[in-house]
C-alpha cells in the first residue's frame, strides 16, 4: 500500500500562537457560517477526545475539540478513574491537584455471592502511584482536563457544535461540517479525529466495518442514598438471577442492576413496585430507600454493546475511544481504555501533526499499538458476560461460591490479579510527549 501525507499546514512552529489566536477570534464570532484550519480536529469531548486534544495542543499541535453537548453534564457515564489513568495524571503533572477533587478511593472490590462475601479484587500491591479506583463524575474529571487545556493557547474546544458529516478531498477525509447554535461550520484539519462515542457519527459517516462481539446483558442505572453504616466499598451482588452492583458516590449509591438483553420490557410490565422489591431482595439494607425510585425517568437504560472496528482509520481519519471499540461496563475499564488510546495517539502523532509529515502509516501505528489490549480485554468481558453473568441471571436457586472465588478467599493475595487486570490493563501507557509550553503554563496554572 502507497503511504498517503495527510495534508499539512505550514510547518513553521513560531506561529502557532498567532494562529491559535486568529481561531479563537472566529470560533467567538457571531458569524452564521464559518471556515477553521487546524491541525487537528477531534469530535467529541469524552474521555479519549479530551485527553487526546490536551497531549496534542501541550506538544504545540493546533487541535479544536467538538462537542455536542453544551456541557459535560450527563449523569451515570463512566465514573472509575482506574489506577492507570491516575498514572498517566502524574506524568502529567496533574495528579496532586486533580486529587483536590470530590471523589472517593476504593481499594478492594467487593462481592457476595448468594451470603458468602469475597474479595473480589486488591488495588493496595499495584506497581501504580495511586494504588485505588477513584470515583469521580466523569464531568468534573472532563471540566478538569478543559480547564487545564485552555492553559494552552493550542487548545480549543466548542461546544454545543454536533458533527453534521465529514468533508473528503480525493479520496482523503479532510474536515467536518458540523451544527452550531450560531450556524453551520466547517473546519478542514490535517487529521480528523473520531472519539463521538459508540454511536459514532463520525465512524458512520466513513463507511467503517464494525464486528460485533455480542452482548447478552443491559444495565439498569439509579442511584439510591448512602447513609451511615452502610458499606465503604464498591460491592456487587450475585443470587437468585440478580446481578446487583453498588459504587459509593459520597451521599449516594450508584447502583447498577443488570437484566437479561431486551429485558427492560418485562420489567416494566411487572411494574416499579416489583422492581423496588427485587433490588431490596439482593441488597437487604436498601430496603429503607428503594422509595426514592418513583417513577422509571429515576432509571436509565444502558444498552449494551461489545463491538470494534476491523480498520480505525481512513486517510486523514482516525477513530478512538468508544467509536473504535465499545466496551461492556464488567470492571468498568471503559473510559479507562479511551485514556489509553488517547496517550498512545499523541506519543504516535504529536510530532509528525506539528511538523505536517503524518502519512496512514502513523495511524495505522495507533491501532497496532492498541488494538491488541482492546482485544484481550474485550475478550475477557465477553467471558464474563457469558460464563458468569449470563448463568447467574438465568438461575433462581441460591447461589454457591464457585471454585476460584473459593480460592480467593482462602488465598487473598490472589486478589491482586484481577486488580491488575483491572487496575492497570494489559497494555499500559505512559506520557512521551513533551510540553513545549512548560515555562509559560507554570505561571498560569489556574
Amino acid at each position: 500500500m502507497q503511504e498517503q501525507t495527510l495534508p499539512a499546514q505550514p510547518a513553521n512552529k513560531t506561529e502557532t500562537p498567532n494562529a491559535a489566536s486568529a481561531l479563537e477570534t472566529v470560533l467567538m464570532s457571531d458569524a452564521p457560517e464559518k471556515n477553521i484550519r487546524v491541525r487537528c480536529c477531534i469530535a467529541g469531548g469524552g474521555p479519549a477526545g479530551m485527553m487526546l486534544g490536551f497531549l496534542l495542543a501541550r506538544a504545540g499541535v493546533d487541535v479544536l475539540v467538538l462537542e455536542k453537548h453544551a456541557d459535560f453534564l450527563r449523569d451515570f457515564r463512566g465514573d472509575t478513574i482506574h489506577p492507570s489513568t491516575l498514572e498517566v495524571m502524574h506524568e502529567l503533572g496533574l495528579l496532586a491537584d486533580f486529587l483536590k477533587r470530590p471523589h472517593q478511593e476504593a481499594r478492594q472490590l467487593t462481592g457476595y455471592v448468594g451470603d458468602i462475601e469475597v474479595r473480589v479484587a486488591d488495588f493496595t500491591h499495584l506497581p501504580t502511584r495511586c494504588r485505588f479506583i477513584a470515583l469521580m463524575p466523569q464531568w468534573d474529571f472532563l471540566n478538569f482536563i478543559a480547564e487545564r487545556g485552555r492553559c494552552y493557547p493550542t487548545f480549543h474546544l466548542r461546544m454545543q457544535a454536533q458533527i453534521t458529516g465529514l468533508i473528503e478531498d480525493g479520496g482523503r477525509i479532510s474536515g467536518v461540517s458540523a451544527a452550531t447554535p450560531e450556524g453551520s461550520l466547517e473546519i478542514h484539519a490535517d487529521l480528523i479525529v473520531g472519539a463521538d462515542g459508540r454511536h459514532s457519527t463520525v465512524r458512520e459517516a466513513a463507511g467503517l466495518r464494525i464486528k460485533d462481539l455480542g452482548a447478552p446483558i443491559d444495565v439498569l442505572w439509579m442511584r439510591l442514598a448512602r447513609r451511615p453504616g452502610d458499606p465503604s466499598q464498591p460491592l456487587g451482588r450475585f443470587n437468585r438471577g440478580k446481578v446487583f452492583v453498588m459504587l459509593d458516590r459520597g451521599d449516594y449509591w450508584q447502583c447498577a442492576y443488570v437484566i437479561p438483553k431486551g429485558g427492560i420490557e418485562e420489567i416494566r410490565r411487572r411494574g416499579l413496585a416489583a422492581f423496588r422489591d427485587d433490588i431490596a431482595a439482593i441488597a437487604p439494607f436498601m430496603k429503607d430507600r428503594v422509595h426514592e425510585l418513583t417513577d422509571w425517568n429515576d432509571i436509565k437504560l444502558l444498552t449494551v454493546a461489545v463491538d470494534r472496528l476491523e480498520k480505525w482509520y481512513r486517510p486523514g481519519l482516525l477513530c478512538l475511544g468508544d467509536a473504535a471499540h465499545a466496551m461492556s461496563p464488567i470492571g468498568g475499564v471503559g473510559i479507562n481504555l479511551a485514556i489509553q488510546d488517547a496517550v498512545a495517539a499523541a506519543n504516535v502523532l504529536a510530532v509528525p501533526l506539528r511538523e505536517g509529515t503524518a502519512t496512514t502509516r502513523h495511524l495505522r501505528k495507533v491501532q497496532r499499538r492498541r488494538e491488541f489490549p482492546t482485544r484481550l480485554t474485550q475478550r475477557l468481558q465477553v467471558l464474563v458476560q457469558d460464563r458468569v453473568i449470563s448463568r447467574v441471571l438465568a438461575s433462581q436457586n441460591q447461589l454457591t461460591l464457585p471454585g476460584p472465588l473459593k480460592l480467593a478467599r482462602w488465598f487473598p493475595f490472589l486478589g491482586r490479579i484481577p486488580a491488575r487486570l483491572v487496575g492497570i490493563g494489559f497494555r499500559p501507557e505512559h506520557v512521551r510527549t513533551p510540553d513545549v509550553f512548560a515555562t509559560r503554563i507554570s505561571s498560569q496554572d489556574p
